[in-house]
């Protein structure tokens, strides 16, 4: 007897397995899974090779005249354009996640109405989640009044296509909020499932890249923070952007995962106020404490978010307790890496841990992932646990081993320069820093120190 060639999918993660199951194991959904149509025999295999005639014949590259830079749409919120490389191109289509709450519909409305203002042009805002009511609060909140921004609320892909349709070339930007709303009539499978999800986007990125209009697709993520659906989503869309942050703190971080169009690796920083996201061009001054003193357990880091350079904060609280099991503290830094440097800390500064508590965390929300922090953390553990205050001036960038050594950094050069910029004259770098040094950083005394040991006797030094 043939053994059946149909198998099973989850229609919310696209998860495959060899029989029916209630629940989807992977994404945790009940009711999702279904099963898929028998692939296709070899006859079908067979005629498929023949091939239909191509719309247009191959060229050689050096035939294609190259049409200079890529024209760009200027949104009018410089943070938002800087993570794009200068703003939208037409045609472009746009995949942003986030947390919920981050502020992913109020940041785009705020781009569609500064557009529409910018270009003259008409915006639309689709929504598959929100009334044109719910929408008119918020901008009305935001102060987004653009009599050319067109809000409708949709969830049907015919009718978004219809909406685009009436208005033809005069529109510079569509927004369609959340990509998983939107389902087609044509297409089996409830909406946001792998099925619709894939057809949706496909059929937005044809009508894009035929108008010339930038979408902006709005994506829901899972509980595991990955955009909900097929990873073909991100592979669809020209750029995927991130918004993220602390749910406790007003600051939003916004990542270009992917850009076609720009560099892959840009940050912009917003914070989420009651009038909308405010630009944040200089985020150095939220992540440092502001005092006239230096104070016992704090030392002063250069890390780097995408190509920005940034002012870190590191605080370290060192405390005596009677627990035999002392607490260990962490936040905004990894748990685990902080363990491996507070013995690194005890071994080459003398200390002992074993009876006192320890609490290690950044401030202003931020989270330092960045290994060039780590000597900073080292000087903030020992300054705490010797109760010996860090020069104020003073910033420390370097990464620590388990050997205690200090190894070289990726761009000292944007490190030191913000550095220099925020009035912090003396830096403790790994050595070799000063050899590829910008001449216009003379003022600043960068101190080359190759371990852990040398770095504390040029501080007390």
């Amino acid at each position: 007897m043939a053994k059946s060639s149909a198998s099973f999918a989850c229609g919310a993660c696209g998860a495959a397995f060899i029989k029916w199951s209630g629940r989807c194991t992977k994404c945790g959904e009940f009711g999702t899974v279904a099963e898929l149509a028998p692939a296709s025999g070899s006859t079908g295999l067979r005629s498929s090779l023949q091939g239909a005639a191509p719309r247009a014949s191959a060229r050689a590259i050096s035939e294609i005249a190259s049409s200079g830079p890529v024209p760009r749409i200027g949104t009018g919120i410089a943070e938002f354009d800087r993570v794009l490389g200068g703003g939208l191109v037409p045609g472009q289509v746009l995949l942003l996640s986030g947390e919920p709450g981050a502020g992913k519909s109020t940041l785009l409305l705020m781009v569609a109405d500064a557009i529409a203002e910018r270009t003259g042009r008409t915006a639309l805002y689709l929504s598959g989640e929100e009334s044109v009511d719910q929408i008119a609060v918020r901008a009305q909140r935001i102060g987004a009044r653009s009599e050319r921004l067109l809000i409708a609320d949709e969830n049907d892909l015919s009718a978004v296509i219809g909406h685009i349709d009436a208005h033809g070339p005069a529109i510079s930007l569509v927004i369609v909020d959340s990509v998983q709303t939107i389902s087609s009539a044509e297409v089996d499978g409830r909406a946001g499932g792998v099925t619709q999800v894939m057809e949706v986007a496909s059929a937005l990125t044809r009508v894009a890249k035929a108008r010339g209009i930038p979408i902006c697709l709005v994506g829901q993520v899972t509980k595991e923070s990955v955009v909900a659906g097929p990873r073909a989503l991100e592979h669809i869309a020209d750029a995927t952007l991130s918004l993220d942050g602390d749910r406790h703190t007003s600051l939003r971080l916004l990542r270009a995962v992917k850009n076609r169009y720009g560099p892959a690796d840009e940050v912009a920083c917003f914070e989420q106020t009651d009038a909308g996201m405010r630009e944040v061009p200089d985020p150095s001054v939220l992540f440092r404490g502001d005092r006239e003193a230096p104070i016992p357990g704090t030392a002063v880091t250069v890390t780097v978010e995408g190509r920005r350079a940034l002012i870190a904060e590191v605080q370290a609280l060192v405390a005596p307790t009677t627990n035999p099991n002392p607490r260990r503290g962490v936040s905004g830094l990894d748990s685990s890496r902080v363990a491996m440097l507070v013995a690194v800390t005890e071994r080459v500064a003398g200390l002992r841990m074993f009876d006192k508590d320890l609490f290690v965390a950044t401030i202003g929300g931020m989270r330092l992932s960045d290994p060039s922090s780590d000597l900073a953390v080292c000087l903030a553990i020992a300054s705490a646990g010797q109760d010996t205050p860090v020069p104020l001036h003073l910033a420390a960038i370097g990464e620590v081993t388990l050997a205690g050594e200090i190894r070289p950094i990726p761009m000292a050069n944007q490190r030191i320069a913000e550095a220099a910029r925020l009035g912090y004259r003396r830096i403790l770098a790994p050595a070799s820093t000063r050899e590829g040094l910008d001449a216009r950083l003379s003022s600043v005394t960068v101190v080359e120190v190759r371990t852990l040991r040398a770095a504390y006797s040029a501080l007390t030094g």
